[in-house]
């Protein structure tokens, strides 16, 4: 959605600035300050970052940025990853500079399904993707926990989804011994 999003609005005006007239209210929207535009138009996984107005020169604009972040990463539309991002955003927010908040917009960009099976194993993500600084401190967090809560028995093999449902009544012969497998 957010791609879609990004999507119409750079596509828009720059079919508007290209045709014969152009009207004032196109031709003075600086919209390349507004909105942040993507390297490579639809890429999802390239972004750039100049656009970015990331001001931490004062308390009250830091104060307002981390507010705006803290509330894109708790409301997200994907509980476990509200959960996930909401809770280590809030702790570690306080104490970014300003690539680390660069590196959070970036990993906030990303679509939540993609996100959520990078985060919890289920497929590798993209290099571009792991290398972030802020996407491996998620991962590391969300492994950890995995690892201490729950049996590797009811976690998929890297590359297969998980499977939905729970079929401890059922036993199979190939079934796990716990687990929604």
């Amino acid at each position: 959605m957010a791609n879609l999003r990004r999507a119409i609005l750079f596509t828009i005006p720059r079919i508007l600035n290209s045709s014969n007239r152009t009207s004032i209210a196109t031709s003075t929207l600086p919209y390349h300050n507004i909105y942040r535009p993507l390297t490579g138009s639809f890429s999802r996984f390239i972004s750039s970052n100049e656009a970015i107005n990331i001001d931490l020169s004062n308390e009250e604009s830091k104060r307002r940025l981390c507010n705006r972040l803290i509330y894109r990463s708790k409301q997200r539309g994907y509980l476990e990853l509200d959960l996930v991002l909401g809770k280590w955003v809030e702790e570690h927010i306080q104490s970014m500079d300003e690539n680390g908040i660069k590196s959070l917009v970036n990993v906030l960009d990303l679509e939540n399904p993609d996100l959520w099976k990078w985060l919890t194993g289920q497929e590798q993500p993209p290099d571009a993707i792991s290398t972030n600084p802020v996407f491996s401190a998620v991962r590391e967090k969300v492994m950890n926990n995995l690892d201490k809560h729950a049996s590797p028995d009811t976690r998929a093999v890297p590359g297969k989804p998980w499977v939905r449902g729970w079929d401890d009544i059922k036993r199979a012969r190939d079934a796990p011994i716990a687990g929604n497998q």
